[in-house]
C-alpha cells in the first residue's frame, strides 16, 4: 500500500472516530473505570423521581440506549485498532493469512481486520 492510500485510510478512519464519539456523546458518557468504555443514559432531560412513569420511560430510555452503546463502543474500538495498525506498520494486512487485504474492501470498511479471500 502506498502512503497516499494509507494517508487516505487514516483520514477516514479519524472522521469516522470522531462521528462514533459524537454519537456516543449524545446517548452516553465514558466510562472512566475502563479504557475507551461508554455508559448509556438517559439524555439530559431532569425527571421528577417522585413521578414512578418519568422514572420508568427513563430507565426504557436507558435500556434501549445500552444496546445502541455496545454497537458504537465496537465500532469505535474497531477504528481506534485500525489506527493503532497503521502506526505499527500492519494496517491493510489480514490477520489470518497475512496477505493485503483488497484494497476495495479497505473502502467499503476502512477498519477491516480479514481479507476477502481468507477463506479461499
Amino acid at each position: 500500500m502506498n502512503k497516499n492510500d494509507l494517508e487516505k485510510f487514516k483520514n477516514k478512519l479519524l472522521e469516522e472516530k470522531k462521528l462514533l464519539e459524537g454519537e456516543l456523546e449524545g446517548i452516553g458518557k465514558k466510562d472512566k473505570a475502563s479504557v475507551g468504555g461508554w455508559d448509556a443514559t438517559g439524555g439530559t432531560i431532569e425527571i421528577d423521581p417522585a413521578d414512578e412513569n418519568e422514572v420508568a420511560d427513563k430507565l426504557e430510555e436507558i435500556d434501549e440506549n445500552s444496546g445502541i452503546v455496545g454497537n458504537l463502543e465496537n465500532q469505535l474500538n474497531e477504528v481506534t485498532a485500525a489506527l493503532d495498525r497503521i502506526e505499527k506498520g500492519t494496517y491493510g494486512i489480514c490477520e489470518k493469512t497475512g496477505v493485503p487485504i483488497e484494497k476495495e474492501r479497505l473502502e467499503a470498511n476502512p477498519s477491516a481486520r480479514f481479507s476477502i479471500k481468507q477463506n479461499k
